[in-house]
């Protein structure tokens, strides 16, 4: 599932492309933490009423829909805006980006449904108490998310070449983007689990 492209997973390759590699994985850690808070969630027992609550469910999809939207207006905005001799834009601090990466895996409803929904389906009740399976699993999640961000990030370095990047070529990946953020948007509002 952690493979499959979806709003982090683009944040994450376009970070890769505008600011490297490493920049791109510490970002990384902000969709890591919003994705423990998700699994300490389950843990403790809430992510069944999480998943139980539509209006909790709706308020989660409706923030990831207006926070995919404003990430996608912003981009497309300064494709827009830039010249076609306009400098590379001023650096973004990493603390900026790794907030990015947090709200929008924090506004995913699919992933509160990966960890309240799909996680406890793989625990046994004969076996460890279902807490420590839980975490177990969570765990494991968080290295595979981990591992599938380094690809998408590598590839997206190699795409950036590190930064050096003419501005034409940098104007049509912030278009393809925010295009991409915007559909995810419409995607995740016409979406009929919540």
């Amino acid at each position: 599932m952690s493979l499959i492209p979806g709003a982090n997973q683009l944040l994450g390759l376009r970070n890769a492309v505008r600011y490297g590699m490493v920049r791109a994985m510490i970002a990384v850690a902000g969709r890591l933490v919003a994705f423990t808070l998700f699994i300490g969630l389950v843990v403790i027992g809430l992510g069944a009423v999480l998943r139980a609550s539509v209006e909790a469910f709706t308020v989660i999809k409706w923030a990831g829909v207006s926070y995919l939207l404003w990430i996608g207006l912003t981009t497309l905005r300064r494709a827009f805006r830039d010249s076609e001799l306009a400098p590379e834009p001023p650096p973004v601090a990493t603390g900026r980006l790794v907030g990015q990466e947090f709200l929008v895996a924090l506004t995913n409803p699919k992933a509160m449904l990966l960890f309240a929904a799909l996680l406890p389906q793989f625990t046994g009740a004969g076996h460890d108490p279902m807490a420590a399976q839980l975490a177990i699993l969570g765990a494991a999640y968080l290295v595979i998310e981990t591992v599938v961000a380094l690809g998408y990030a590598a590839v997206g370095a190699r795409i950036g070449g590190v930064g050096v990047m003419p501005g034409r070529v940098r104007r049509r990946l912030d278009k393809a983007t925010g295009a991409c953020f915007l559909g995810l948007a419409g995607y995740l509002a016409l979406s009929s689990a919540g």
